[in-house]
C-alpha cells in the first residue's frame, strides 16, 4: 500500500491500542535485559503474509533454470544451438572472524572507511573504538550514565557523534578525545544518527516522533524539523543516489521518504504488519531499492519508484533489528533478536548462510564499500567478520587495458600514456593515483571473485560462485561458460584453458573445446595454476606440473605453493610459498623430447625438466616477470625486484594499520618503462622501472659483462647512479666508480677503494654555496681520517683546516711538534669561539698570558685567579680585583672575603719567591723561543717537570736569583748569552743538589715520625687486648652465675 503526504494516516499501535487522536505511550520504567519499552509488547507466533501477486514473484531459482534448460534440450530440434544460460551457484565466501570481544550490550556499530576501526555504542553509556586487525581497544569514551543507542563516525572532521538516553547529542574528536559539542537534541530517546555523505549535516530520529537535521558548520543548529510519523522513528537513511532525499522507519509500520527541502514526506510505503525497525538503500544507482526489517520477522525489498514490494525474505524467528545491502558484495544482511545474522543473495534473494556466535540478541550491523568487513553488535559484545577477500578483482593485459569488477558490474579503462613520459613536464610523479576514465562494459551473470586475461588479451575469464564465464574483452560478449571450482589460462593458445571440477578431476580445453581430462597424481587437487605448464596444487605439500598439449605429468615439486608465476619466455618459474619463494629454471626442450620419446615416469615425471636456481627469502603477495627480473610486492608493503636472487627495493608502499600491504602488482608496460599497481579500492598507481636497467642488471648477474657494456649506452645517465649502486651491492666497486654520476656516491666509493686523490679532487670541486654545509664538513673529516691512515700529514692538515676540525689539528700539531701550527690553531680557535682548544693550544706553546686573558675574557674569573696564582703571580692582584668586582654584584660579603697579595701578604707566603720564578720562566721562554727545545733533550728535560722551583730558589744561600740574560748586539752578545746560559745551568745544578739534600732530610724526618706513630699504635692495640681479656673473664663469670 502506498500513501502520500495528503492521505489519511490510520494509527496502528503495536504497543497498546491507540485511538487515532491518542498520543504515543508515556515513558515507562525499563524492565528486563534490554531495558527498553518494547519488551513484552510484541506478539509471538507466526505471522501470516498475503501472497505476492504473480508480477512480484521472485526470479527463477537455479534449480528452476536448470530444469528449464533440460526441458529445452528435449523440445528443441538438435540442429538449433542450445542457449548458454549459466547455472547460478551459491556465493563461495570464506568467512573469517577478525574481531570478537565481550562487552556490555552493543546498540550500534560503525566501521571507519580508512582505519581498521570498529565503533561500538554500549548500553553502559560508553563508546569504544576497537582495532579489528590487532584486536586491541584503541580508545574508550565515557559518554553518559545512560545507554548510548547510536554512534557514527564523521571522518571528514575526525569526529564521532553519539546519542544517549538523556536526549543529548555529544560530538568527540576521536584523535584528541576532546569533546567538541554537547547539547540536548530531542524530548525523548534518540534512536538513530545518520551522517550526510558530503554536506555538513546529520539527521537524528527520536521517540518524540520527529526527525531533525543538524548543521555543524552553523554551530550544530537545527536547520530542519520533519514531522509526520505517528510513532517512534527508529531509523533514517540517506539515499546514495540522491543525497537530498532520505527514508525513515517507524513503529507506525510505515516507511516515509523525505526531501531536505520539505518538512512533509514525499510518499509513504506500507506493507509490514508490525513496526518497522530498520531500513537501507541499495548502494549503487542501478536499482531503486529500499530494504526494510520489522517486528513481523520479515525483510522486504521495495522499489521506491513503483512503490511496490519486490521481494520478502523470511527465516528469522524473532524481531529484525538491523538490515543492510552490503556496499561491496551482492549480499543482504539482516540481524535479529533471535541471535542470528542471515546473509541473502541480493540478486536471487537466496539464503546464503546464517551466522550465530552465541552472543544473544543481534542489534546492529555496519559495513563499508572499501572492505568486505561486516560489524555486528550483540547483547554480549561485538564481532567483525571478513566476507571473502577484499582484494581488487582486476586484470591488465600486455597493452595496458584494465578490466575490473565492482560487484556484478564490469568496467574497463586503459593506463597507457596516462602517467606521461619522462620528458613531459606534466608527467605524474611516481606513486600518484592515475586519473583513469572507466567505461562500463555491462553486468556479469555471476558475482566475480576473479578476473584474468588470456595470453593475448582478447578474452577475459570471470570466475565466482563455482562457475566461470569467458567474455570478449572489448564488448563483454559470452564466449563460453561452465561450472568449475578453479579456472586458469594457458600461456600459449588463445582459447586454451583448464578447469578443476572436483578434487580428483581436471579438464583441459583447447580452442574453447574440451581436449582431455586427467586425474592428478595427488590425494587431493586443491587448486590450479596457469602458465606454460598447468600446475595442480596437491594439498599443502606439493605442486604437480602437466603438459598442456599432451596432458603428461612433467614434475612434482615438494613445496606448499601459494601462487605460481611464469616468465614470458617460459624458461623461469617462481613458486611463491608463505614465507619464501623458489625460482626454478624450466628446460622445455628436455621435456618435449621426453614426451615425444615416451620417457615420462608416472611417479617422477621428466628428469632434468626443472633446476633450482635460487631462493627468495621474502613473502610475495603479487608479482610479475619482466624478462629475467621478478618485480613483486611483499607483505610488508615494499615494492621489490629480484635479479639472480639479489633483492632491490624500489619503494615503500602504504600499508594498513597492521602493517600489511594494500597494493598488488597489476602489470608492466615495457614501452613506458612503468610497473602498475592497484590497491583494494581500485586506485591505480605507477612507478618508473626502466627495462634497459633491468636487462643490464640481469646481464651482470649472469656474468655477461660484454652484453652489459653494450646495454649501458642505451640507459639514460639519470639511471647511472642506480646502476652504480647495483654494481656496488654485487661487489663491483671499481665499475661502480666509473659508472656513477653522483658525486656523493663517487666520493664514498673512492674512499672505500683507497683512491684518496680522487676523493680530494671531488672535494676541491665543491661549489661555493656548499662549502660550509654540514655534509661537506663531514666529507672533509672522512677524507682527513683516510689521509691520516696512510700518514699523509699534509693532506690531513689541509682537510682538517677545510672542515674546521680543531680537535684533529690539536692532535696533529702536538704529535708532530708543529709550533707555528699550534700558535695559528690557538688564534683561529679563539676567533671561532672554540675556547677549550684555544686554551690548550696557548698552554702547550707556553703563552700563559694568553691563557689568563682567555679566562678573563670568557668570564671565568675564579679559574683565572687560580691560574695566575700558579703561573703568573704578578697578575694575581689584577685578576682578584676583577673577581671581587664581579662577585660584588652577587654577594658583597663574599667579595670582601677575597684576598690578594697586596692587601694581605701574610696569606700569600713565598709570593716574592714566586715572582722570581715567574721572571726566570719568562726569561727562559724568550731565550728558547727562536730555536725551541730539541726532542733529543727529552730524556734530561723531562725531570725538570718535577722540580719545586720555589724550594730551589729559597734554598739558595742568601742568594738572589740570577738576573735574566741580556743580549748584546753583535757576536759579543751571542757569547754573553751563552755564558749566561752556562752560569744559569750551573746555578740550577747547585740548587738541585741543595733541594735533593733538603728532600732527603725531609724524608728521614717523615720516616722517624712514621716509626713513632707505629709504636704508638702498637701500645694502643696491646692496651685494647688487655681490656678485652678482662671483659672475657667477666663474661665467663656471668655465665657461671
Amino acid at each position: 500500500m502506498v500513501r502520500t503526504a495528503s492521505s489519511p494516516r490510520p494509527l496502528r499501535s503495536r504497543r497498546r491500542r491507540l485511538s487515532p487522536e491518542a498520543a504515543p505511550p508515556a515513558r515507562r520504567r525499563r524492565s528486563g535485559r534490554d531495558g527498553g519499552r518494547r519488551r513484552g509488547l510484541r506478539r509471538s507466533g507466526a505471522l501470516e503474509r498475503p501472497p505476492l501477486p504473480s508480477s512480484l514473484a521472485p526470479p527463477f531459482s537455479a534449480r528452476t533454470m536448470s530444469l528449464s534448460f533440460c526441458l529445452a534440450s528435449f523440445l528443441l530440434p538438435h540442429s538449433l544451438p542450445l542457449p548458454q544460460i549459466p547455472i547460478l551457484q551459491p556465493i563461495r565466501l570464506d568467512i573469517k572472524k577478525k574481531l570478537s570481544v565481550s562487552s556490555e550490550r552493543v546498540k550500534s556499530v560503525d566501521i571507519h572507511p580508512t582505519e581498521s576501526w570498529a565503533l561500538a555504542a554500549l548500553y553502559s553509556g560508553n563508546v569504544t573504538i576497537w582495532d579489528y586487525e590487532s584486536g586491541s581497544n584503541v580508545k574508550t569514551f565515557e559518554v553518559s550514565e545512560l545507554p548510548v543507542r547510536c554512534a557514527k563516525f564523521i571522518t571528514r572532521k575526525q569526529w564521532f557523534v553519539a546519542s544517549s538516553d538523556d536526549m543529548r547529542l555529544r560530538v568527540y574528536n576521536y584523535n584528541t578525545m576532546e569533546k567538541v559539542k554537547d547539547f540536548e537534541a530531542h524530548s525523548d530517546y534518540i534512536r538513530y544518527v545518520e551522517v550526510h555523505p558530503t554536506l555538513p549535516l546529520f539527521l537524528t530520529s527520536s521517540d518524540d516522533m520527529t526527525i531533525k537535521c543538524w548543521d555543524w558548520d552553523r554551530g550544530f543548529d537545527c536547520t530542519q524539523l520533519f514531522e509526520g510519523h505517528a510513532h517512534y522513528v527508529m531509523m533514517v537513511k540517506f539515499n546514495p543516489k540522491d543525497t537530498n532525499t532520505f527514508a525513515s522507519a517507524s513503529l507506525d509500520r510505515s516507511i516515509k521518504v523525505w526531501g531536505l527541502g520539505s518538512p512533509l514526506p514525499h510518499y509513504t510505503l506500507e506493507g509490514h504488519e508490525r513496526g518497522v525497525n530498520c531500513i537501507d538503500y541499495y548502494p549503487s544507482g542501478d536499482k531503486p531499492y529500499i530494504l526494510s526489517g520489522a517486528d513481523d520477522r520479515t525483510v522486504k525489498i521495495w522499489d521506491y519508484l513503483s512503490k511496490s514490494i519486490v521481494h520478502s525474505l523470511e527465516g528469522h524467528s524473532h524481531n529484525i533489528c538491523s538490515v543492510l545491502f552490503h556496499p561491496k558484495l551482492p549480499l543482504i544482511c539482516s540481524a535479529s533478536e533471535d541471535g542470528t545474522v542471515r546473509l541473502w543473495q541480493s540478486i536471487t534473494y537466496r539464503a546464503e548462510t546464517t551466522l550465530n556466535y552465541g552472543m544473544e540478541r543481534a542489534w546492529a550491523l555496519a559495513a563499508t564499500r572499501e572492505t568486505t568487513k561486516l560489524a555486528i553488535g550483540f547483547d554480549e559484545g561485538c564481532v567483525v567478520v571478513e566476507l571473502g577477500s577484499d582484494d581488487a578483482v582486476v586484470s591488465m593485459d600486455g597493452t595496458g587495458k584494465v578490466v575490473w569488477a565492482r560487484n556484478n558490474e564490469i568496467q574497463t579503462t586503459t593506463v597507457r600514456g596516462v602517467a606521461g613520459s619522462v620528458d613531459d613536464e606534466d608527467a605524474l610523479p611516481d606513486g600518484e593515483r592515475l586519473p583513469v576514465a572507466p567505461r562500463d562494459l555491462g553486468a556479469c551473470e555471476l558475482y566475480p571473485q576473479s578476473i584474468k586475461h588470456n595470453c593475448n588479451g582478447r578474452f577475459i575469464a570471470v570466475c565466482g560462485d563455482g562457475e566461470f564465464i569467458i567474455y570478449t574483452a572489448q564488448a563483454l560478449r559470452n564466449k563460453a561458460f561452465g561450472q568449475a571450482i578453479d579456472f586458469v589460462w594457458s600461456a600459449a593458445g588463445t582459447g586454451d584453458y583448464a578447469i578443476r571440477e572436483s578434487a580428483s578431476r581436471v579438464r583441459f580445453f583447447k580452442n574453447f573445446k574440451e581436449s582431455r581430462a586427467i586425474k592428478p597424481a595427488a590425494a587431493s587437487a586443491d587448486g590450479l595454476y596457469g602458465g606454460h605448464l598447468l600446475g595442480v596444487k596437491g594439498g599443502d605439500t606439493a605442486v604437480l606440473f602437466y603438459d598442456w598439449d599432451s596432458g603428461e605429468f612433467v614434475r612434482k615439486i615438494d613445496v606448499a605453493p601459494k601462487e605460481v608465476y611464469w616468465s614470458d619466455s617460459g624458461n623461469l618459474v617462481l613458486i611463491a610459498c608463505e614465507d619464501s619463494a623458489y625460482v626454478l629454471g624450466y628446460n622445455a626442450a628436455v621435456t618435449a623430447s621426453a614426451i615425444a620419446m615416451g620417457q615420462v615416469s608416472p611417479e617422477d615425471g621428466v628428469d632434468g625438466s626443472f633446476d633450482l636456481l635460487f631462493e627468495i627469502n621474502d613473502s610475495i603477495m603479487s608479482g610479475e616477470w619482466v624478462g629475467d627480473c621478478f618485480i613483486y610486492c611483499n607483505n610488508a608493503g615494499r615494492l621489490n625486484y629480484s635479479v639472480g636472487g639479489k633483492i632491490q627495493t624500489l619503494v615503500h608502499l602504504d600499508t594498513n594499520s597492521s602493517g600489511a600491504t594494500v597494493h598488488s602488482v597489476l602489470g608492466y608496460l615495457a614501452k613506458e618503462d612503468r610497473v602498475y599497481l592497484v590497491d583494494k579500492s581500485l586506485n591505480i598507481v605507477s612507478y618508473r622501472v626502466m627495462l634497459a636497467v633491468l636487462q643490464y642488471q640481469t646481464a651482470v648477474m649472469r656474468g655477461d659483462f660484454d652484453a652489459a657494456n653494450e646495454l649501458l649506452p642505451s640507459i639514460p645517465e639519470s639511471e647511472y647512479t642506480t646502476i652504480a649502486r647495483f654494481l656496488e651491492a654485487q661487489g663491483f666497486k671499481e665499475e661502480a666508480l666509473e659508472v656513477t654520476t653522483d658525486d656523493d656516491h663517487k666520493f664514498d666509493l673512492a674512499l672505500e677503494l683507497g683512491k684518496i686523490d680522487v676523493a680530494h679532487d671531488l672535494m676541491d670541486r665543491t661549489p661555493l654555496d656548499e662549502k660550509n654545509s654540514i655534509d661537506t664538513m663531514a666529507k672533509w673529516k672522512k677524507l682527513s681520517d683516510a689521509a691520516l691512515k696512510i700518514s699523509d700529514f699534509e693532506l690531513t692538515e689541509a682537510c682538517s683546516l677545510a672542515s674546521d676540525d680543531f680537535p684533529g689539528l690539536l692532535l696533529l700539531y702536538s704529535a708532530v711538534g708543529n709550533f707555528e701550527g699550534m700558535e695559528q690553531l690557538a688564534t683561529t680557535a679563539q676567533e671561532k669561539g672554540k675556547t677549550n682548544i684555544a686554551f690548550v693550544s696557548h698552554l702547550l706553546t707556553g703563552n700563559v698570558e694568553a691563557c689568563a686573558d682567555l679566562l678573563v675574557s670568557t668570564g671565568r674569573l675564579p679559574e683565572a685567579a687560580f691560574f695566575a696564582r700558579t703561573y703568573l703571580p704578578s697578575r694575581v692582584e689584577e685578576i682578584v680585583s676583577l673577581w671581587k668586582k664581579d662577585l660584588a654584584g652577587v654577594s658583597e660579603t663574599a667579595a670582601n672575603a677575597l684576598a690578594d697579595p697586596a692587601s694581605h701578604p701574610e696569606l700569600f707566603p713565598d709570593h716574592d719567591v714566586a715572582l722570581q720564578v715567574e721572571t726566570m720562566f719568562l726569561a727562559q721562554r724568550e731565550a728558547t723561543k727562536a730555536t725551541g727545545i730539541s726532542s733529543g733533550d727529552y730524556p734530561t728535560a723531562k725531570d725538570d717537570l718535577n722540580l719545586d722551583l720555589i724550594s730551589l730558589v729559597k734554598s739558595q744561600s742568601g742568594g738572589a736569583p740570577p738576573p735574566p740574560p741580556a743580549a748584546a748586539p753583535g757576536d759579543d752578545g751571542t757569547a754573553a748569552a751563552e755564558a749566561s746560559r752556562l752560569a744559569q745551568e750551573a746555578e740550577q745544578q747547585r740548587l738541585a743538589e741543595e733541594a735533593a739534600a733538603a728532600e732527603a732530610a725531609r724524608i728521614a724526618e717523615e720516616e722517624a715520625a712514621s716509626a713513632a706513630e707505629a709504636a704508638r699504635i702498637a701500645e694502643e692495640e696491646a692496651a685494647a687486648a688487655t681490656a678485652k681479656a678482662a671483659d672475657d673473664n667477666t663474661d665467663d663469670f656471668g655465665d657461671d652465675w
